[in-house]
């Protein structure tokens, strides 16, 4: 698959939009302008912020469709698809008929990439990993990018999520991530602040992603495959305890300890 092709295929209108010249171009599909691009066997889906166009849900996703047919010769059958939303806001219902019309040329939807907590929420209970780290830009506005990532806010607002994250799922967030449900093995959370998980944590989890050593993990039962704060690793004891209760994970002097969270939060008093 050559990405320079793949990028000049689908940044051409679809073929509804070929007439001759003496004729003017549609407004409603000249307005459109799909981006998708090959990255590491992947491809990254970028729709148009709400500003960028005037088109409702279900005409957008017709014009989506029709270049997504244009350039399905270009990637092989298969290939997994990454959707770039932005400020953009979608339900569960957008999401399932968004995959639906990858799925008609071959192409799977696993990630979402978004800055919108309704969004990453509808996102994750749908099954699909989200990444609310960074907004990621076409190259043409990666500049713009930088001062947009410079003037974010450090501390984002909590993540709340009521879901069980399956094998394979992933969660990033820049602020807490707090999940109602488990995490299976397989899954994985990072976020720059605190991870609690009302639930059973088996799978991966990452505190303080941006090097805040003072995050904490919560589990009301803690069974991870793998602990890291900060730069922080550690790996759960081989075998589990006879009875589990509410621990928390934090960095101590010798690096990561797990405590009763009853027990830490009588040594904070």
């Amino acid at each position: 698959m050559d990405p320079e092709r793949l990028r000049a295929a689908l940044s051409s209108t679809s073929p509804a939009s070929r007439e001759p010249e003496s004729e003017p171009e549609s407004p409603r599909v000249a307005e459109v302008q799909l981006h998708l691009e090959a990255e590491d066997g992947k491809l990254l889906l970028y729709l148009p912020a709400p500003s960028e166009t005037t088109l409702e849900w279900a005409d957008l996703l017709k014009e989506v469709q029709k270049q997504l047919e244009v350039g399905q010769r270009f990637w092989p059958p298969n290939t997994l698809v990454e959707l770039v939303t932005g400020d953009r806001l979608l339900d569960h219902r957008q999401l399932q008929q968004m995959a639906s019309a990858l799925s008609t040329v071959k192409l799977h939807l696993t990630r979402l990439h978004t800055k919108r907590r309704q969004t990453a929420v509808a996102a994750a209970t749908s099954g699909y990993s989200i990444e609310q780290q960074a907004q990621i830009l076409p190259m043409a506005q990666s500049t713009i990018a930088q001062f947009k990532l410079d003037a974010e806010e450090k501390d984002a607002a909590p993540l709340y999520l009521q879901t069980t994250l399956r094998s394979g799922a992933e969660i990033r967030h820049p602020g807490t991530v707090v999940i109602m449900g488990d995490l299976n093995p397989g899954s994985s959370v990072v976020a720059d602040g605190d991870i609690l998980v009302w639930g059973r944590l088996r799978g991966i989890t990452h505190a303080g992603a941006s090097g805040n050593e003072k995050s904490q993990i919560m589990a009301l039962q803690m069974e991870p495959t793998q602990l890291r704060i900060a730069d922080w690793v550690a790996r759960a004891p081989e075998s589990p305890p006879d009875q589990f209760y509410p621990e928390v994970a934090y960095i101590a002097d010798d690096g990561i300890q797990i405590a009763r969270a009853a027990d830490l939060s009588k040594k904070m008093i």
